[in-house]
């Protein structure tokens, strides 16, 4: 009995088997290895479409119904399949044959009807197919695998809301809509936008109306009180009407002369001057036996042709130039010389035709004859200032030039052709610009010092062979050096008087 205990009992043949041999242990492992694996993939699918509803406290199993331990490979029985490694899962198939049974349920469903969801304060599930309205808390809940909706908090919905209440909206008394209901909500929406549009332009406008008249109101009350309202170009042919009839006084057309400089300012106000002819009526005043027509006419001239092209090409065609330079060659009060001058700088200045001309009508000869003039200081100033501008601007026409690589531009060929530097040379002014240095205002000093500088590549030689250019200079160089010096002592760096200083240097060291 003893050595019956002790003896192991032999274990039975699976069914599977077919005879009495015996795998290999190999072998056996492989094809258990490839069940278990099968098992483990119809298990997850299942859990994936439908995972278990679990309770609170309840355990998930960590592993598949599949795989329950480990089997030793000498206690495996023996199994032979009829076709040898052909494994045939039944539950994969049938997991795979549900699938497509609830994905034809689904597409189904009708797509132009959609049941809207009603969500409350409490978390609900939601059926495959329903519309949640916008402002929804939606969450998925991972221990039953469905999604589930409920209102969000009151405030947060209300923000969400706020968006919604700016325009009409439609009222849905069923549960469910279509795409054309849908559609007739967006036309009816729209609608609805148009109308609030078109209402607040009318309360603006209305409003509008409550502080301001119609211009054909005021128009009315204006003829009813004999007041007329002008444009510009209405009142500058009034103002020429004036000026040019004979049956005006000289106040009245010194009146006209200075009402209308300050229209034809405006560029446009100067064109519409020319379109009309007045510009010529204006020029042709020039010739009146009176300095203060004279003088107002310049006025009126120089403030048309600032920086005005087409005005101040028909200024020369119409013969300002040859009056202007008349004016200042002859014996006129300072006053109208000063306007008259004006008007010449504003004529010459980034036009190189009339540049041209003025000095093919002698002009440098005029202006040299003006600043020789006794008490007309002021008026050398400002012809200095006037040569410094047209050397520098020809000098900046050609840099830009070089600038662009333009080999033949228009501009720079016109300015080639105005030969003022020798004409500078010709008439003297190296040594009248040299001689202004004695001026005593700082303002006119700086003017002469640029010029100098303009001047230096022209007339170098001359200034060489001019000892009092080189003593002024020394005596101005001390002078501006204490006057620097307080400047920094005040904290100021970039004084104006360093800036004298600086350009005294510049020459000096030219002259060396």
């Amino acid at each position: 009995m003893g050595a019956g205990l002790n003896r192991r009992p032999r274990r039975r043949c699976s069914p599977f088997c077919r005879s009495g041999a015996r795998r290999p242990p190999a072998v056996l492992v492989a094809l258990r290895l490839a069940e278990a694996a099968s098992n483990v993939i119809a298990a997850r699918s299942r859990f994936r479409r439908s995972p278990p509803r679990l309770r609170t406290g309840s355990w998930l199993p960590l592993r598949p119904p599949g795989i329950v331990g480990f089997v030793s490979a000498p206690r495996l029985p023996c199994w032979k399949p009829k076709n040898e490694f052909a494994l045939i899962n039944s539950e994969k198939s049938s997991t795979k044959e549900s699938e497509r049974k609830e994905t034809k349920a689904e597409e189904d469903l009708d797509t132009e009807v959609l049941e809207v969801f009603h969500p409350t304060q409490d978390w609900q599930a939601l059926q495959p197919g329903q519309a949640v309205p916008a402002g929804s808390h939606v969450r998925l809940n991972l221990q039953t695998g469905a999604r589930e909706v409920k209102l969000q908090y009151e405030d947060k919905f209300r923000n969400n809301l706020k968006g919604l209440k700016k325009g009409k909206r439609l009222d849905i008394n069923t549960n469910t809509y279509t795409s054309q209901d849908l559609k007739s909500a967006l036309a009816k929406f729209k609608e609805g936008t148009e109308v609030e549009g078109s209402k607040e332009d009318k309360a603006r406008q209305a409003e509008v109306k409550r502080f301001f008249r119609p211009i054909e109101e005021l128009k009315k009350e204006f003829d009813e009180l004999n007041v007329v309202i002008e444009t510009d170009m209405q009142i500058m042919v009034r103002l020429i009407n004036k000026f040019n009839s004979s049956s005006s006084s000289l106040e009245e057309k010194i009146a006209a002369l200075f009402d209308l400089e300050y229209y034809v300012h405006q560029m446009d106000n100067a064109q519409d001057l020319l379109s009309f002819g007045g510009l010529q009526v204006v020029i042709n005043g020039l010739n009146s036996t009176e300095p203060l027509v004279k003088e107002y006419a310049a006025f009126v001239l120089g403030a048309a042709f600032s920086s005005n092209p087409k005005v101040q090409v028909e200024a020369v065609e119409g013969g300002a130039l040859q009056k202007l330079l008349v004016i200042l060659a002859t014996e006129q009060p300072l006053t109208a010389k000063k306007k008259v001058l004006f008007a010449l700088c504003s004529l010459l200045r980034h036009f190189p035709y009339a540049q041209q001309q003025f000095l093919k009508l002698g002009g440098l000869q005029v202006l040299r004859d003006l600043v020789q003039e006794k008490s007309t200081e002021v008026l050398a100033v400002r012809v200095v200032t006037l040569l410094y501008d047209l050397v520098t601007e020809k000098m900046f026409a050609e840099e830009e030039a070089e600038l662009t690589r333009d080999t033949s531009p228009e501009k720079l060929h016109q300015y080639r052709q105005v030969h003022l530097l020798p004409g500078l040379r010709e008439q003297g002014w190296c040594e009248i610009t040299a001689h202004l240095l004695a001026l005593p205002e700082h303002d006119a000093r700086e003017k002469v010092l640029q010029t100098l500088g303009a001047l230096m590549a022209t007339c170098r030689d001359l200034y060489h062979q001019d000892p009092q250019l080189r003593r002024t200079l020394t005596n101005l160089q001390a002078e501006y050096q204490a006057l620097a010096a307080l400047e920094l002592q005040e904290g100021e760096d970039e004084g104006y008087f360093r800036e004298l200083l600086a350009s005294i240097h510049s020459l000096l060291k030219e002259l060396r």
